[in-house]
């Protein structure tokens, strides 16, 4: 069984065939869906999704770092008001993002400590989005230097340096459909890296794996990326597999989840 660890199958760009979307992803040998958080905007159709696959979804909650904004006094505070009713299987996915706007960064820092101070709180994971700020999250990881604090950095695309900090502070790697593409960067860094600490990802409708790049991805397309892996690593795909469910089921506490497809 594959697990797809970060995956948006809620998104409105599945909203014409997300029923036969759905049936491709289980059929492809994916068992399980972990569904981070974006915003207010957006969790009512992740909570939707969630109850209509009990057995197979899983939200996270947290405010994604584009949606930091002017207002995001009022989107952690609803997410401090999730955290209090139920249990999650992560905060996330949180970070920061210095690519597309950089005009609200102090913001983007101060909501990423506070949710991490969070998760801390509430014995959760975190997964973080880091783009073009790898580096920046390092550092306030490291200035928070609390062992309890867990996590993952969704789909990784940093160096072996940055891979190497961010597992001296106890952090996987969770790697997707770069790993496929012609100049990714990122066979060195995975063909040396701990198999213990990498999950496997989507981060669908996003980052298609070759042959789909460009196009809308799915995570029927996960196999593709453990094919990948299995190559650099010069294992079958079937233990590909059964490795990173493993680290997926140690990092998230899966098996407190007695009512999911784990098997």
């Amino acid at each position: 069984m594959l697990i797809d660890t970060h995956t948006h199958l809620y998104s409105d760009k599945f909203a014409e065939d997300r029923s036969e979307m759905l049936e491709r992803a289980w059929n492809s040998g994916v068992g399980m869906a972990l569904l981070p958080a974006i915003d207010r905007s957006t969790h009512a159709a992740m909570l939707e999704l969630e109850a209509a696959c009990p057995d197979r979804c899983l939200a996270m909650i947290g405010l994604h770092p584009v949606s930091v904004g002017a207002d995001y006094e009022e989107e952690l505070a609803e997410v401090e008001r999730y955290l209090k009713q139920r249990r999650w299987v992560a905060i996330g996915e949180i970070g920061m993002d210095l690519y597309w706007d950089k005009s609200f960064r102090a913001q983007q820092e101060d909501a990423f400590l506070r949710q991490c101070q969070w998760a801390i709180e509430y014995d959760l994971p975190i997964s973080i989005h880091a783009r073009e700020a790898i580096d920046n999250l390092l550092e306030l990881i490291e200035g928070l230097n609390d062992p309890r604090l867990r996590g993952v950095f969704h789909c990784f695309t940093g160096d072996a340096r940055q891979a190497a900090r961010a597992l001296d502070l106890g952090f996987y790697l969770g790697i997707g459909g770069v790993l496929t593409f012609k100049n990714g960067g990122l066979e060195p860094v995975i063909r040396d890296f701990p198999k213990n600490r990498v999950l496997l990802e989507t981060d669908s409708p996003y980052l298609a794996p070759t042959p789909h790049r460009g196009k809308r991805n799915e995570t029927a397309y996960l196999p593709r990326i453990a094919e990948k892996m299995g190559e650099i690593w010069n294992l079958p795909t079937e233990e590909v597999g059964r490795i990173t469910t493993d680290n997926a089921r140690q990092l998230f506490d899966l098996d407190q989840f007695a009512d999911l497809r784990l098997n």
